[in-house]
């Protein structure tokens, strides 16, 4: 009895072990940079664009592996767009809805896949960067800024109309639903990652090598959702901005 009861408080030191939310930082004259965030993710970046270098150089009629794996990869995303805002009217957000797709999913894949726990720093610690609030926040403020963009770009600043549509008593309600949009893009993708990883990271204490590696298979397929939704809900967002009413 006494030998389980050790068991179980060991366990628990070791869960106490577990740290939510710690980063690397680097200060440099007073301004704090987040080394995790820009290391990951500018690892992401050079990846994506190795595999877009390799899948747009030598293309032919019968396409290889990398330009056809391009070719897919690109057609899936056009379908995610032309969904949310249609045929017609698609291409000029197609760059900007595909990148946001593929970065996310980059930042997303890398702390699924990668044994960023295995790297021991002095402080803080590597992740993915969509497990940090400001990345995901920064994310879904720039979703906004394109929002607003597309409204303004096709109406002027009769865009601000929909405000008071159909009556001037829903201005209050139609205010808090753009702040409430990239609120709850950051915080979903903020929380879903960062408890995916929290998530193997139990696991791993309690039962190495037998649960965690069935979770890690689950948190690539939720990642690649949570990519999805971001880049769905943005097209969402824009398509909302330019329609008539």
């Amino acid at each position: 009895m006494n030998i389980l009861q050790s068991s179980n408080l060991t366990s628990l030191l070791l869960l106490s072990d577990i740290e939510v939310g710690k980063h690397l930082y680097w200060e440099l004259n007073d301004i704090t940079f987040h080394g995790q965030v820009l290391v990951v993710s500018s690892l992401v970046m050079i990846l994506i664009f190795i595999f877009s270098l390799l899948g747009s150089l030598n293309n032919n009629l019968i396409p290889h592996r990398w330009q056809n794996f391009m070719e897919i990869i690109i057609e899936f995303i056009k379908d995610i767009v032309a969904g949310q805002l249609g045929d017609s009217s698609y291409r000029p957000w197609f760059p900007f809805i595909g990148t946001l797709f593929l970065f996310i999913l980059g930042c997303n894949w890398a702390g699924a896949i990668i044994p960023w726990k295995l790297i021991k720093l002095s402080e803080g610690e590597f992740g993915a960067p969509t497990n940090d609030i400001n990345t995901t926040v920064a994310l879904s403020l720039l979703t906004s800024f394109m929002y607003f963009y597309a409204g303004l770009s096709t109406k002027g600043f009769g865009y601000f109309k929909r405000y008071i549509e159909p009556t001037p008593l829903l201005l209050p309600i139609n205010i808090l639903e753009d702040f409430t949009k990239p609120l709850s893009l950051s915080f979903r993708l903020f929380g879903n990652i960062l408890a995916d990883e929290l998530t193997v990271s139990v696991l791993t204490l309690l039962v190495p090598l037998v649960i965690p590696l069935p979770v890690m298979c689950l948190g690539i397929f939720a990642s690649s959702v949570q990519a999805l939704i971001f880049s769905t809900l943005a097209g969402a967002y824009i398509a909302e901005a330019l329609e008539a009413h």
